[in-house]
């Protein structure tokens, strides 16, 4: 299925005049990582945000206050997350006006709660639901430390999918991850017809104790090359130099993790998805190049195994934006 046609041409009608803005010191923002709640009908073994955010679990952000970040990171892209944003008694109102202001929204959940949500929304080419499995269901299960989560879930998107629904998936790889597991999650998961795959490398956050589950960087790379490898066309969401990332192939001195702002109901994190060293009102703070001579690896020690796609899949989205011709060998293997 692939992202709809008109998502492309708007991606790149925004991103192109902007190609060579961080060469000159001027960051912007291509996707807004909305959380409107940290509160969570899960507590997945893992999860660093019930714990980094335990002591606001009853925060629900107002739907103006949800609108106005938007706005102000003046994103393309918006995905909203948590937390389980389903739980938000508000969450129709912020996809309905983030879809009014012309996002392409990707609502995050855990499936949960989403066929019982699905009367409450349309389907529309700007709303993508995008379902976190992390296995197939004895491992998802495990992970979520939830029996009967997978099924659940499972039963959600095909639900969701009959109804015309945009549905994509996000798959958190660990250490240990069960590569057969996952390829057979892959294959049921491109049966049920989502748009695409999303992957994604475990990553430390500090206020975890189970830190022996996530990947170090060199066991990343081993996995997601016994993952990807092979002759299988499965519909991964993620742009080819990305995976190759992954996989070790290609290697990244700068993050771009200023390109996708975390807004939370403590306000903006300081740096990045992963790290909180602490919340601002203004979002310029994150965009400054100054706070990025700090951070990134070979600077912070908390980045040096870092691989998460919230910095590096839009420095290979930069990448391939000033150098279109990488993408031709991929063109070739896929034809």
């Amino acid at each position: 299925m692939g992202r709809p046609l008109v998502m492309e041409l708007e991606l790149a009608r925004y991103l192109f005049p902007r190609r060579k803005w961080p060469r000159r010191g001027k960051l912007f923002p291509i996707v807004l990582m909305l959380e409107p709640l940290e509160a969570c009908n899960l507590h997945c073994i893992g999860c660093g945000r019930v714990r980094e955010y335990r002591d606001v679990m009853d925060r629900r952000m107002p739907v103006d206050e949800a609108l106005r970040a938007a706005e102000a990171a003046g994103a393309p892209v918006v995905s909203v997350s948590g937390g389980e944003p389903l739980l938000h008694p508000g969450i129709v109102d912020i996809v309905r006006g983030l879809m009014e202001q012309r996002r392409w929204v990707y609502l995050c959940t855990n499936g949960l709660l989403l066929r019982e949500s699905l009367d409450k929304f349309k389907p529309d080419k700007r709303l993508c639901f995008v379902v976190h499995l992390d296995g197939t269901e004895r491992v998802h299960d495990r992970v979520t430390q939830r029996p009967g989560a997978y099924r659940e879930a499972i039963a959600a998107i095909r639900e969701a999918r009959r109804r015309g629904f945009r549905v994509c998936t996000n798959t958190t790889v660990f250490h240990g991850s069960d590569v057969p597991d996952l390829k057979a999650l892959f294959r049921e998961l491109t049966q049920l017809g989502v748009e695409g795959l999303m992957l994604s490398p475990g990553y430390a956050y500090e206020a975890v104790p189970e830190k022996e589950l996530f990947l170090q960087k060199q066991e990343s790379i081993k996995v997601f090359r016994a993952l990807l490898n092979g002759n299988e066309r499965l519909p991964f969401y993620d742009n080819p130099l990305f995976l190759d990332f992954l996989q070790g192939y290609r290697e990244y001195e700068e993050c771009a993790a200023w390109a996708i702002p975390t807004y939370t109901v403590l306000g903006w994190r300081v740096p990045c998805y992963l790290i909180a060293d602490e919340h601002v009102e203004d979002l310029g703070e994150v965009l400054d190049p100054a706070l990025w001579e700090r951070y990134g690896p070979g600077r912070d020690r908390r980045c040096a195994g870092c691989m998460l796609h919230s910095g590096f899949e839009p420095q290979t989205v930069l990448e391939l934006l000033n150098k279109p011709w990488l993408l031709i060998p991929f063109l070739r293997r896929k034809g």
